[in-house]
């Protein structure tokens, strides 16, 4: 199967480093033209300079904003007033008790990992719907459907991911615009290494093995007793972006590594 995304513009939310960069890396290794995105300029200047240096032919744009606000995304709108291809990868997350967790990180994980696709998708899918062509993709996670006891906030922002996907594949019915969410599982991302390095120099393991040795803690039901690699992940979301996805719609694709332990 070769993936040819050419004449497509693509926007992924959050895609200076981890997840998102790697999905920005596969889309433009298939053709794509694609914009980065970041809170911050040097960010997304060095992303995109990384970037055009592994994939010289590539296409690429960045654009600096903040699409955890409604301001950010309105300025990211106005920069960029049309795409065929919407990644909502843009998200936070982190270890809290719930009895220790306010109202304000409640909001803000709210604000950054659920609005933020609702508003750029919402932006965007009239013109995808007029062109007769589309693709949404929201980067949820399997702690959308097994709730972390430590992240309860940070799960439930993952349902709704998935609760959006999905009626938004139905309100696009017919308009061959397709809507569907990704479901990582733990991931070797930037932010995981930089969360197990502590536990990796004191091991004096490779990064792999000390990934491999938390999910078999903590993730118990992995079936590839690993942590995957972003471009793991990468693949999946490319496809789901390409024309051979085109009767994938209102799913919910797990690249979860085996772990969550169900059949459908």
């Amino acid at each position: 199967m070769k993936i040819d995304l050419s004449g497509k513009t693509a926007l992924v939310t959050g895609s200076t480093a981890g997840i998102g960069y790697a999905i920005a890396k596969g889309l433009a290794e298939s053709g794509a033209e694609v914009v980065l995105n970041g809170r911050k300029p040097a960010a997304v200047d060095e992303a995109v300079a990384r970037l055009k240096a592994q994939v010289p032919a590539a296409k690429l744009r960045g654009i600096a904003a903040d699409v955890g606000n409604a301001d950010g995304c309105t300025a990211l709108v106005a920069a960029l007033p049309a795409v065929d291809i919407l990644v909502n990868n843009v998200g936070i997350y982190g270890p809290q008790d719930f009895f220790e967790t306010p109202d304000e990180t409640w909001e803000q994980f709210f604000q950054v990992n659920v609005m933020s696709g609702v508003r750029l998708s919402r932006a965007y899918l009239g013109g995808m719907a007029k062109k007769g062509w589309g693709r949404v993709i929201f980067l949820s996670s399997e702690s959308g459907l097994n709730i972390p006891a430590d992240m309860i906030h940070y799960g439930f922002t993952k349902t709704a991911n998935l609760s959006v996907s999905r009626g938004l594949a139905k309100r696009m019915a017919g308009t061959g615009v397709t809507v569907n969410a990704v479901l990582p599982g733990p991931t070797l991302s930037d932010g995981v290494e930089a969360m197990l390095k502590e536990a990796q120099q004191a091991s004096g393991k490779s990064m792999e093995s000390t990934a491999a040795a938390f999910v078999q803690k903590h993730r118990s039901s992995s079936i590839i007793q690993r942590a995957a690699t972003v471009e793991e992940v990468a693949n999946l979301v490319v496809y789901t972006a390409s024309t051979q996805a085109s009767a994938t719609t209102g799913a919910a694709l797990r690249v979860d590594g085996g772990v969550v332990d169900t059949i459908a």
